[in-house]
């Protein structure tokens, strides 16, 4: 129902040609104001309200005027949105009706890709995307074993130029190939590690080949062979294969070690060419004496009177040899106690050659028994001693002085007694250089002895010298026992 206060007033409101529209009864605020009036005395309608009115109206200017001044920008801009709006809603319904349209087709091809690249299907595509993460997440792993060979290439490099005194670059170069080895059996089916193994071998063929070097050192010590030989068991196992020796059993590594200390002996004797050349010259005088001697068929005629070099010359043979053959035996003994245990069992063969057409210093029973193969331990001595008698039965006859020749004699029996406590005493043979010197010419000092009687005069005096010690080193004669070693001095 209309208020009659609203109908009296309705007359008084503006016109519709104003931009201000006309309130209606219904509205909220109208209805609020219209009730407020019916409240106020007449007097307050005549002067108050009109007052309150247009203070209100003033207060709303300046608002509004405020408001225009803070927010004219976005008033303006929220204008021209509103005023392209017209527009933009049926662009918006368009595109909203395509948008329903493309929804099943985006739902169809999000199930296929689903199903396509799910985890519990097999696809090509996922693989090589795994593959790339995994390598991505492990680069620095693959870095590492990529870096593998020339860590080994650089550790074998500095240990064979530091010798075998470099046991950390040796011991890193066998733990890297042992690593290496590792991977391969982990995973022999992949190219990468089986590229890294090949040159990994590859560069092991030079590390077997440096350790097999460093066995022909000259100072090579007991430590460092052990060590040396320790090495080569790791890196190449196909050297400790065992052989079949008259029962014993031994491997090739034994062998390898007495071949290469057997080289450095010989590279050691071959540095006294300067005095072997002169006792050759020495060798080749006698022969010239000998053969003019002969043709001229006299028996006490003028003898050869050389030999200082020749006896310069086999004196630091004999003393390299038996510095080098002891070294070299009881070496092999405390690396390899196994195969010397086994070869200490039998007796070792010394070249017991024929002094004689007559001479036959062997048992039957012995030349008719089957021949066993020997270990390399128990025919290395007698190699040894056949290099050294074949040398003194070439030069031992330059030398013509009586105390020189039993000076080298003595020496001899040193170097037989020093192998023969390792079970390689050689001292008889003394008595093939007799048979030798029996066809030289008869010499001025020899009218009274023969070269049997010399060698043996010379082992009985070793003999008598070597007990005298003993008996002093024992404590019995410690009083006379000096005086009588005193006297008993050959000259050297």
């Amino acid at each position: 129902m209309t208020d009659p206060l609203y109908e009296l007033l309705t007359p008084y409101f503006d016109s519709p040609q104003t931009p201000r529209p006309v309130p209606t009864s219904n509205d909220p605020v109208t209805s609020q104001y219209l009730s407020r009036l019916t409240t106020l005395p007449l007097s307050s309608l005549a002067i108050q309200e009109p007052q309150s009115l247009a203070q209100s109206s003033h207060s709303t200017l300046l608002s509004i005027q405020s408001l225009s001044s803070r927010s004219h920008a976005a008033v303006i801009a929220s204008a021209d949105h509103f005023s392209s709006l017209e527009e933009s809603l049926p662009l918006l319904a368009e595109e909203v009706s395509k948008l329903q349209i493309q929804i099943p087709k985006l739902d169809e091809s999000t199930a296929t890709f689903s199903s396509t690249y799910s985890r519990s299907t097999e696809n090509e595509v996922l693989d090589r995307r795994k593959r790339a993460l995994l390598m991505e997440r492990n680069a620095d792993r693959l870095s590492d074993i990529l870096d593998l060979p020339n860590l080994f290439s650089s550790a074998i490099s500095s240990s064979a130029a530091q010798g075998t005194s470099s046991i950390n670059n040796y011991a890193t170069a066998l733990d890297l190939y042992s690593h290496i080895k590792r991977l391969h059996f982990l995973y022999s089916e992949s190219p990468l590690i089986n590229s890294i193994y090949a040159q990994t071998e590859s560069a092991m063929q030079d590390l077997i080949s440096h350790l097999i070097t460093s066995l022909r050192g000259q100072n090579l010590k007991l430590a460092a062979g052990m060590r040396t030989i320790s090495w080569i068991r790791r890196v190449a196992p196909e050297l400790e294969v065992t052989i079949n020796r008259s029962g014993n059993q031994e491997g090739l590594l034994g062998y390898l070690f007495l071949v290469c200390r057997l080289s450095t002996l010989v590279n050691m004797l071959s540095a006294l060419e300067p005095l072997r050349q002169l006792a050759d010259q020495e060798s080749l005088a006698r022969s010239r004496n000998t053969s003019i001697t002969a043709r001229a068929g006299k028996v006490n005629g003028s003898a050869y009177q050389g030999g200082q070099q020749s006896e310069r010359y086999l004196k630091k043979y004999i003393e390299i040899f038996r510095e080098q053959s002891f070294a070299i035996i009881s070496m092999y003994k405390s690396i390899f106690p196994t195969s010397a245990d086994g070869s200490a069992t039998a007796e070792i063969p010394l070249p017991f050659k024929s002094a004689g057409p007559k001479s036959n210093l062997q048992p039957k029973s012995a030349l008719n028994a089957p021949t066993a193969s020997p270990s390399a331990l128990a025919t290395f001595p007698s190699h040894l001693t056949d290099l050294l008698f074949d040398t003194l039965k070439q030069y031992l006859p330059n030398v013509q002085d009586k105390t020189s020749k039993e000076s080298l004699l003595t020496q001899i029996l040193y170097c037989a007694g020093s192998l023969g406590r390792l079970g390689g005493d050689f001292s008889l043979m003394l008595a093939m250089l007799s048979s030798v010197e029996a066809d030289e010419p008869v010499s001025s000092y020899d009218d009274d002895e023969s070269g049997e009687g010399e060698w043996v005069e010379v082992m009985k005096k070793h003999r008598e010298l070597a007990g005298r010690l003993e008996a002093l080193a024992s404590g019995v004669g410690a009083g006379k026992g000096i005086d009588k070693v005193g006297s008993l001095r050959i000259k050297s």
